[in-house]
């Protein structure tokens, strides 16, 4: 068609549309940031939750977004409304909420390049794609799905490539007077766009994360408007990243396949390209493979999983944070005072491959987290929690408030704190001691050990000889002592040397006392423990592991 009669095509097809595209350009001027800032968006579909995948993208870009004093917007992408759930969109912000990434802009905060919902800005994408078609870069498709489906057929026939492009694009071509007929007709129609490339060519991205690429040229005939006038992802993308001046598009893997096609879009409408980051796909290693995390399949795929189970938000960026970049770690075990924000982010140190999800490190720096918190700080924590997770736990809390706060302190001081919680559910089990009722009630039922203990020469040091306000090396010192008067080896050394002149050493009666008032054989600092207790309960407990042994 002659240019004029592209015009005329155009108003036939938007006889709605009054604006131009410059219209939007001044609508949408630039954003005034400092240079270098970042502008990174995260656009999901309304599918009523984040998954981890889509989680990490989204902190990565709000780290990168603040770190540059840039931006960073939620985009809901609801082109494709057969995906799209009741309260999609305040369930994506809930999520990103609970995990303390807020957007600058947002459908719900607002902003001043919105409106933030693709199906909000149908008229500005229609805009740009009349633009197109005065350019001769799309046209009206009028081919029925049988059509399509036949073609494909054809193709897998021929073994070449799937798609409508070259002679396969029937209407790229049709004259004025045939469109006109049949859209006068009521045949339906979607807009393709009329691709200039050649798939013998050659387009380079050179990628944030994965360097340079390159790719053959997109030739396809792609869908930019379907039947109903809505964009496809495609399109709607290239000119929303372009009117809200997104600097780099960060996401998934997936999407690399599509780099040639968003490169040629940009192209065509002019748009400066921004930068892209493809992240490597989160897996999980299950029976010696390793496949991609599934929504379906696996529990902590989805977010609302951490904060069921007791894993603080805090410990799971800080997971994400070692994803994002292979030197964090390292860094954060030797900066006991710094916060994720204090740390520079760069795209050089993101992994290439895939990045494997493993939920044992991911509580071991949990539990570096909590060594990091005081007593007070896990105990106000752990209230939250159960106040939602396990009610008649929180009430036990509230009523042992002083006694939980000091055991929860128990060796937090010093080179090396204590590490035995990795999530709020854990308080109960760990600390279960702390409690009588809850003591009372496990009856020593979790001792592992098969040893028999001596309660009478525990007894008999609890009221002989056990001084609570002596520093801990002076209570150890007695302990010895106790333990020499009473046939024990004052170490384990000494025990070895000549274990037929000892009942056993020191650490045996140590042991003995640690199961009668805790009810296993391993727990922190014991006389910090019995110091908390007092010598009555502590009695108690001894009488009580009496009765359990009859």
């Amino acid at each position: 068609m002659e240019k004029n009669e592209r015009i005329e095509l155009a108003e036939l097809i938007f006889p709605n549309i009054k604006h131009d595209r410059e219209y939007y350009e001044k609508m949408y001027p630039e954003r005034n940031l400092p240079e270098g800032a970042m502008v990174t968006r995260f656009g999901p579909s309304p599918t009523g939750f984040v998954h981890m995948g889509s989680l990490l993208v989204a902190f990565i870009d709000a780290i990168y977004a603040k770190q540059s004093q840039g931006k960073f917007f939620l985009r809901i992408e609801d082109t494709d409304q057969k995906r799209s759930v009741e309260n999609g969109i305040e369930g994506i912000f809930n999520d990103l909420k609970a995990f303390d990434i807020i957007p600058d802009e947002s459908p719900l905060a607002g902003g001043e390049y919105g409106p933030y919902i693709q199906s909000e800005r149908n008229e500005i994408y229609q805009t740009y794609v009349k633009d197109l078609i005065v350019q001769g870069y799309a046209y009206p498709c009028f081919m029925k799905e049988e059509e399509i489906a036949s073609i494909r057929e054809e193709q897998e026939i021929n073994k070449t490539k799937l798609g409508i492009y070259g002679h396969y694009a029937v209407d790229r071509d049709l004259d004025l007077e045939e469109v006109k007929s049949r859209i006068a007709a009521g045949e339906e129609y979607v807009i393709r766009l009329k691709s200039p490339g050649n798939a013998n060519n050659t387009v380079e991205l050179v990628d944030c994360i994965k360097g340079k690429m390159k790719f053959p040229e997109h030739d396809m005939d792609t869908v930019l408007l379907k039947k109903d006038g809505t964009p496809t992802y495609h399109f709607a993308h290239a000119i929303d990243d372009h009117l809200m001046h997104t600097t780099h598009v960060i996401r998934g893997d997936e999407w690399v396949s599509s780099v040639p096609l968003h490169i040629q879009l940009f192209q065509i409408l002019g748009f400066k390209q921004p930068e892209y980051a493809h992240i490597a796909p989160v897996t999980k290693k299950e029976e010696g493979t390793i496949r991609k995390l599934s929504k379906r399949k696996d529990p902590e795929a989805k977010v609302s999983y951490y904060e069921e189970v007791g894993l603080p938000i805090e410990a799971v960026k800080l997971y994400l944070a070692t994803i994002l970049n292979s030197n964090f770690e390292e860094w954060y075990l030797n900066n006991t005072d710094k916060k994720i924000e204090d740390f520079t982010f760069t795209f050089d140190k993101m992994a290439i491959g895939g990045t494997l999800f493993d939920l044992d490190k991911l509580n071991n720096i949990s539990k570096t987290y909590f060594s990091r918190k005081s007593g007070e700080e896990v105990y106000e924590e752990t209230l939250k929690y159960t106040e939602k997770f396990d009610q008649e736990y929180n009430k036990l809390l509230k009523d042992n408030k002083e006694d939980m706060i000091k055991f929860l302190s128990i060796e937090k001081d010093g080179d090396r704190p204590r590490k035995d919680i990795a999530k709020y559910s854990d308080v109960k089990e760990e600390f279960s001691y702390a409690i009588d009722s809850l003591f009372e009630k496990e009856n020593f039922s979790k001792l592992d050990s098969e040893k028999t203990y001596d309660v009478e020469l525990v007894r008999n040091y609890v009221n002989t000889k056990l001084n609570l306000d002596v520093t801990n090396d002076e209570w150890f010192q007695t302990v010895k002592e106790y333990a020499l008067e009473n046939g024990y080896a004052a170490s384990p050394k000494d025990y070895k040397k000549d274990p037929e002149a000892f009942k056993g050493h020191v650490g045996d009666l140590c042991e003995a006392i640690r199961v009668m008032v805790t009810g296993r054989t391993k727990s922190p600092d014991l006389f910090s423990i019995m110091k908390v207790l007092g010598k009555d309960r502590i009695n108690e407990r001894i009488n009580s592991f009496e009765k359990s042994q009859k």
